[in-house]
């Protein structure tokens, strides 16, 4: 596990940079996420050539997290978890936080600090994090931006008196750097993860870091079970690309299609799947698509099945509104949105919902919002206190479309129709 005492400590830009010095040096690395993180686990994915996996237990139950860490991993040599948010943040106190999957999983947890402008005030820090928890195993540290060889002496003074193992020093470096977008990183620019992975093989200690991370991986009878179901869903590189991996693992005859092409889809099928991505960055080409909006209308309004979320919903709107100009989208749903600067504001959390009798949780983190007419509900949607949230949940026919991401690896979303 890579965890960092708060966000913003550089766990992603670490965790590639581990990842892909791995994978050149010919392991079998398996990536995983902790969190409903969508784009960190695309940055895995570059690095290692494998699918990363989403470890939950907001989303998910915990024996569903330990079975999906036990089934990718045991065809890997390397499992890497990159832990979300602070070490100890989850959605109740610690529930579901990094730490908390760490002792889920028993794995070790490698601590990322962030040493810009501190020395020996970083002692109480690690000591906290060391002491917290003997539910939780910190097997050492690596510093990130090192100012210099003294700044790094004092750091090694604090290992020494701490008795923790000094794992890494990263040095500042202002080439070396993840732009981030208004929902997360930026992954359309990911040719940097060799520069990161020189940067760790210079820095870290990764035979001494493979050394003390070693630890057996428990076996499991864990089967993904196929939907042999025709499923058609939207994908592209930025678009529409907010996907699951579990999903996609459950439904292996599943084709997928790019609304920025201008085809009919294939009608033929049992549903039609429209995740969340950025598609108000692309508005005009997808607007330009008049025969496949088209065709997505008349699948749905022949009672075809649709299930939509964030982008994919706002894409079935009527429009898509942003500081230049309205763009016509498909008209499933009679609805505009806005991307307008003045019009964004940023709604981020855990979700929890019931619809057809299923009882389902996701996670919702956009910034658009409905223009003028607010569309009406047909569940209420809580947050992971149990509060009521006013995000909607709308159905015309069998289009069900929301902002909320949701996850349905332990389900059959079928039966939410």
């Amino acid at each position: 596990m890579i965890a960092a005492p708060t966000s913003g400590s550089g766990k992603t830009t670490i965790s590639v940079g581990i990842m892909e010095l791995l994978t050149q040096k010919g392991y079998k690395v398996q990536p995983f996420k902790c969190g409903p993180d969508y784009i960190d686990t695309m940055f895995h994915r570059n690095a290692c050539g494998r699918p990363s996996v989403n470890l939950d237990t907001f989303l998910a139950s915990d024996n569903h997290v330990i079975d999906l860490y036990r089934f990718y991993g045991k065809e890997a040599d390397i499992c890497v978890v990159e832990g979300m948010m602070g070490m100890y943040d989850g959605f109740s106190r610690w529930e579901g936080s990094s730490a908390y999957i760490a002792s889920l999983l028993d794995i070790p947890v490698l601590l990322i600090a962030d040493a810009k402008s501190t020395s020996y005030s970083m002692a109480p820090l690690l000591k906290g994090f060391m002491t917290f928890s003997d539910k939780v195993r910190i097997m050492g540290v690596i510093f990130n931006k090192v100012g210099s060889l003294r700044h790094k002496a004092m750091l090694e003074e604090v290992c020494d008196d701490l008795g923790i193992n000094a794992l890494g020093f990263i040095p500042a470096d202002r080439k070396i750097k993840n732009e981030s977008r208004y929902l997360g990183l930026d992954f359309s620019k990911m040719t940097q993860k060799e520069d990161i992975a020189k940067l760790v093989a210079r820095n870290v200690d990764i035979d001494k870091l493979l050394l003390l991370a070693s630890s057996p991986l428990e076996d499991t009878s864990f089967t993904i079970k196929p939907d042999n179901r025709k499923v058609l869903i939207a994908a592209n590189r930025e678009a529409f690309s907010f996907i699951y991996n579990e999903h996609l693992a459950k439904w292996p005859n599943a084709s997928f299609f790019t609304p920025d092409i201008d085809e009919e889809i294939d009608s033929d099928i049992d549903l039609l799947y429209l995740p969340g991505g950025y598609p108000e960055k692309y508005l005009q080409i997808l607007s330009s698509c008049k025969k496949r909006r088209e065709s997505i209308k008349r699948y749905a309004d022949a009672g075809g099945k649709i299930l939509a979320e964030c982008g994919g919903m706002a894409y079935l709107c009527r429009s898509i509104i942003n500081d230049r100009a309205e763009y016509e989208m498909c008209g499933v749903l009679p609805y505009s949105v806005s991307s307008k600067k003045a019009d964004c504001k940023l709604s981020l959390g855990y979700r929890s919902l019931t619809l057809n009798g299923m009882k389902l949780r996701g996670h919702e983190f956009h910034y658009t919002h409905f223009k003028d007419a607010e569309p009406e509900t047909v569940t209420q949607v809580f947050d992971a206190k149990g509060n009521k949230i006013p995000t909607q949940v709308i159905r015309v026919n069998n289009t069900i479309a929301s902002y909320t991401h949701l996850y349905w690896g332990e389900q059959d979303i079928f039966n939410i129709f």
